[in-house]
């Protein structure tokens, strides 16, 4: 995993979760940022021993919080429901109000998961000012978001598993 100076991120404490299922949905829209996430995500997961990851991807951001309900809705019963679902995407601000209406649906919808799904859906959207932060969200001085929120969802997962 990545060192970076920037970023308050602690990768201690990790716990064994190796039959853990992944389920990453990420957005078509901003794909060169988006596919660096998965990228670094899927890496870590690896690196942690998770092989059950599944790839969705979905057009834009506000698709997310559907993709997450309907992938968890048609798996929870067949024996490979997923013990945690990442949300990927990348928001950049632009001229209109756009930018706030979407950050804001994609996080209420996020949110709205994580009340009602029994596993975790972990945030992995940037929504950032321009290409710039993002880069640096992506292994520059902020870190790498997508190793980050792999590491929330395998720290999600073993405290799920401790609620059963």
């Amino acid at each position: 995993m990545s060192v970076h100076n920037q970023s308050i991120f602690k990768d201690t404490g990790i716990p064994d979760v190796r039959d853990a299922g992944v389920v990453l949905v990420s957005t078509e829209w901003n794909d060169m940022i988006v596919n660096e996430l998965v990228i670094g995500c899927e890496r870590v997961l690896q690196e942690h021993g998770i092989r059950k990851i599944t790839k969705i991807k979905v057009p834009g951001a506000i698709e997310l919080s559907f993709a997450c309900r309907r992938y968890f809705e048609n798996k929870k019963d067949t024996g490979q429901r997923p013990d945690a679902i990442i949300a990927f995407g990348c928001v950049i601000r632009g001229g209109t109000p756009h930018f706030d209406y979407v950050c804001r649906s994609v996080t209420d919808g996020i949110t709205r998961l994580n009340l009602s799904l029994p596993v975790p859906v972990i945030f992995g959207v940037l929504t950032v000012d321009n290409m710039q932060q993002a880069l640096e969200r992506t292994g520059g001085t902020h870190g790498h978001k997508g190793e980050e929120v792999a590491i929330t969802a395998i720290k999600m997962i073993a405290f799920n598993k401790t609620l059963f």
